[in-house]
This record gives structure tokens, sequence and C-alpha cells, in this order.
């Protein structure tokens, strides 16, 4: 409600201060009274969400002065100057300077209240456009929320909705399709945007690992520990925790951790030390962990304690009037990157934008626009058969070639870079996978995310 919308008061006169402030708090204004103008100046602040009503003859700083002071700090903040002197030239001048209201002494309550009303409510209008100015920035640079389709809408409107509430998030969504940009973004738009970001991929550390990574421990704690590690739980003390691929967390650490999430304290190991951390956390999961067939030995309690609030990320499949606009995005940013011209696209790549199931999702995508600009797009598996038909027929055994290429890269793309899921989804040793590698040129590390396994 505008009426709730903080007012800063400035007036010398102590009695009329106390009647203003009197008529605006009756009106239901919430109001902040100041005798000097440089107590009001003060405590502004860039955030501040209402306006100033200040009269204008005062000592040391007027009224003119402090709308001056205000206007450079933030020139669209409303400032109503009032003044017992019917001056018309100070008047005008002081409107044409971006004055918002002046009104001269005496005044009806009404006038000054009205005058008000409208501050508050343009206030509120500047503000509401500098946030979604801000979103629409932060949107286009989390590229796997870049969309118009009515789901990525959603989506966006759920982020903003609840990322100022604490509330801990399970993140489901296929492989690719963006869950640490959710997670990233629900730590932006939050209060904890000061605090660490801080993320783990439960599925790439080994059981060994992931204890004293989450946990920390003491020098001596056990074999090898020799210096004292803050774990990464209260590392993320003041920010947020996001767990990806919560899934793959071994069932001992699940209990460790069902005790953190409801208690709020962390214990390192090789002490009795109890630690209070103070984060949001978010985890995310690429199977459906509410169905019991699915969770595994994924514990049921933990999956409820998570599972405050669940975001799904569609796949790129079912969105697929985002794609144009995502690979048009990517490719003049892989562009701008390798410092190349974006090649115009042909009919076999846009057959495979539109036909191509995208099993990698964003993330797939984005890698298949960096090889289009630099000119192998032929390597994409679906896409090259149809390469292959328009630039001439090849013999059998280079078609093969390519095609396999493509599937490697593919799965790649799919996995996240990670060899030990790759190898299974093809079904192949692991030294024939490698020399797979050599032999078409594909190098792993383009394809690995951020804590991707080898």
């Amino acid at each position: 409600m505008t009426d709730a919308a903080p007012i800063y008061l400035v007036d010398d006169d102590k009695e009329l201060l106390r009647a203003t402030k009197q008529t605006l708090e009756l009106a239901g204004f919430s109001v902040s009274a100041f005798s000097a103008a440089s107590d009001a100046l003060a405590a502004l602040d860039a955030d501040f969400a209402g306006i100033v009503v200040s009269d204008i003859r005062m000592p040391q700083i007027d009224g003119l002065e402090l709308f001056n002071r205000v206007r450079h700090q933030d020139a669209d903040l409303p400032v109503i100057l009032m003044t017992g002197h019917g001056d018309i030239p100070m008047a005008v001048k002081a409107i044409q300077d971006g004055v918002y209201d002046f009104i001269t002494k005496p005044f009806p309550a009404d006038r000054l209240v009205q005058s008000v009303r409208r501050a508050v409510e343009k206030r509120r209008l500047i503000l509401e456009n500098r946030a979604l100015r801000k979103a629409s920035e932060q949107v286009r640079d989390d590229l796997p929320l870049i969309g118009q389709t009515p789901a990525m809408e959603r989506l966006r409107r759920t982020l903003r909705q609840i990322a100022d509430t604490d509330v801990d998030v399970l993140v489901t969504g296929e492989t690719g399709s963006g869950k640490e940009v959710v997670a990233s973004l629900l730590h932006q738009w939050s209060r904890r945007a000061a605090g660490n970001f801080v993320a783990l991929n439960c599925g790439a550390l080994p059981e060994t690992v992931i204890e004293s990574e989450l946990f920390g421990h003491e020098a001596g704690a056990f074999t090898g520990a020799q210096k004292k590690r803050v774990g990464r739980i209260e590392h993320a003390s003041g920010g947020t925790l996001f767990l990806d691929e919560i899934e793959s967390m071994p069932p001992s650490t699940q209990v460790q951790m069902l005790r953190v999430l409801e208690m709020r304290e962390v214990t390192p190991l090789g002490t009795n030390d109890v630690r209070p951390v103070d984060l949001r956390v978010v985890a995310a999961a690429k199977i459906d962990l509410g169905d019991p067939k699915e969770r595994g030995s994924f514990r049921e309690d933990l999956y409820y304690r998570l599972n405050v609030v669940t975001i799904s990320i569609p796949p790129l499949r079912d969105r697929r009037d985002d794609i144009p606009l995502l690979f048009g995005y990517f490719a003049e940013r892989a562009g701008n990157r390798f410092k190349r011209d974006v090649p115009t696209a042909s009919a076999a790549v846009h057959r495979h934008l539109r036909d191509h199931s995208w099993p990698g999702n964003v993330r797939e995508l984005s890698h298949f626009a960096e090889r289009f600009v630099l000119g192998v797009e032929q390597a994409a598996g679906g896409m090259v058969r149809a390469a292959a038909v328009e630039d001439g027929p090849l013999p059998l055994p280079d078609r093969m070639e390519r095609y396999e290429a493509g599937i490697i890269r593919e799965t790649l793309d799919a996995n996240g870079g990670d060899v030990r899921r790759t190898i299974a989804d093809l079904g192949i040793p692991r030294k024939t996978f490698y020399d797979k590698l050599q032999r078409h040129g594909i190098v792993r590390a383009d394809f690995a995310q951020s804590g991707g396994g080898e």
C-alpha cells in the first residue's frame, strides 16, 4: 500500500514540523521528522522507498540545496518543497529543475496529503521498474532462463516470489537444464546475496571424500588430514548451499545432512564442537525423489525435509519455441568469444534445431552453437545426415565416422563431461572411449561442467 511508504519530513520550525508530521501520519504515512536537512541526508540511502517533503527557508542547508543533493544521489526520488513565502519565480524554477511539487504555506491539509500520495505512487512505480530492469538483466545473463514461452515466464515469476523467503528449495530437471543457474539466481535475488554461494556436486565425489567436503575436519581427524579444513556447509553460513545430484549422496551422509537441515548446526570430523550455521539449502536432483521407485536408497525423511518448495525446470524439447532465441544468443556469444563472424545457418542447421530432441538441454545447445560458429557444426549427430546430403554423398565409412563422433559429443554433452556416466551410456570400455576421443579430436574438458568428474 502506498500509505505505508516512508516520508522524510524536514522543517526547522519544530511546531510546524510536529503539526505536519501529525497530518501525514493521520493520513496513514510513516513519517521520520528532521529539523535539519543534514540529518535527513545522512539517513537517506540508495534503496529509500519513500519521498522527501521539506521546507525551503532553513539555515545552513535550505530546501533547494537539499533537493539538489537528493537529485545527485537519486534523480528519480520525488521531493516536495514547502514555503511560507509566495515566491512564484522560485516555484517555477524549482519545478523546472525537477522538484515534484511546490506548496505555499499556509495550505489545507488535504493539499499536502494528495501531493504526497501522488509522489509516493510515482516512487513505487519507479522502484518497480528498476527491479524489473535488474531482473531482466540478470535473466539475460543467466542463459538457461532465456525464453518467452509460458513455462519460462512462470519459472522466472516463481523464482522472484520465493527468492527472499529463505525456505529450502528442491530443484528438479534433466541434465543441462540449468539447475545450478536457478540456485544461483535464488541466491542473487535474496537477502543472502552478500554471502557465499557454495556449490557441491554430490555425484562427483567419492563417498570417502564427501563427508569431509561437507562437514569439514580438524587436523589429524583421519589419515591425510594434515590441517584443519572448513567444510562447505560452514563456508556457506550467511549464504546459500547448493547440493547438485543430491540423489547420489551416500546414505550415511544423508543422516548427517538431515540433522544439519533440522538443527542448523554442523559438527566437523575429529571434534565434538557443534557450530551453528545460518544457510539456505538448494538441492537439485535429476530424478523424481517423490517416487519411491526412483528414490531408491534416498531417505524419505530427508526428501520431505528438502521438499519445502519444489522448482521444476522444463526440458528444452518442451519449450521448442525458445530454441531459435537461445541458439541466436549462444551463437552471438560464441562469435564474440572466438572473434569470428557468425555464419548463416544452413537448412540442415535449421532442421537440426527443429527436430533434435536435445537430451543435454541448454548446455548441449550452447555447445552446438559454439561448434557452429567454429565451422564444425556437422559434428552434431542428428544434423550430419542432412548435411551430408547437401554437401554431396560421402563414402559410408566417412558417414559412420561422423555419426559416431556426433553420438560421443552428444553423450558427453548430456552428462556434463562426466566420463563414468558417458561410458555407461555408450556401453563401451574405458580404453575404447579414450581411443575414440583421440581419433575424432574430441576434448572431454570442453564438455565438463563445474565439478564434473573424470
